[in-house]
């Protein structure tokens, strides 16, 4: 019995996965057009960092330098991104998310936190403190649990 709760705990929080990747999903069409989701997805890991090392940056993102080289190529292009260099180390270049990028940014997260507000709309007050106290509960396991990445290279 106590593997079936189990399961049935394990299976809600699985669709409760789908849901939220599906509203980071969906606000990444809030993005410019002709701005990729890898694209997006540095946007937002920079904006986090400020101006960053673009090798530190591909570190966060768990790839290549000469992915984020690619990448941000594409950006600066579009003026998303600036290119710099490390004011102690001249060969060290670095990373900032412009204005234009920032508004980008800016986009995507109004619409996923627009998303979440509906959903969160939709319930009453007190179920609403009940996800919001359970969403704080299960983030704090999750940062406890040394087999949970939760500081990886998202965000999506």
């Amino acid at each position: 019995m106590q593997e079936e709760i189990v399961d049935q705990d394990v299976a809600l929080f699985e669709a409760l996965t789908r849901v939220l990747v599906g509203v980071a999903w969906d606000s990444a069409h809030a993005a410019p057009v002709g701005v990729t989701f890898p694209q997006l997805r540095l946007l937002l890991i920079l904006s986090d960092l400020g101006t960053v090392a673009s090798a530190r940056l591909a570190e966060v993102m768990g790839v290549n330098a000469s992915s984020v080289t690619r990448l941000a190529d594409k950006l600066e292009a579009r003026g998303y991104v600036h290119r710099g260099a490390d004011e102690r180390n001249r060969s060290v270049v670095t990373l900032e998310v412009t204005n234009a990028g920032h508004d980008a940014v800016g986009n995507v997260m109004d619409r996923r936190h627009a998303a979440l507000g509906a959903v969160l709309g939709r319930l009453a007050p007190e179920q609403r403190q009940a996800a919001a106290d359970s969403a704080r509960a299960f983030i704090a396991a999750a940062v406890a649990e040394p087999t949970v990445a939760t500081s990886g290279p998202s965000p999506l």
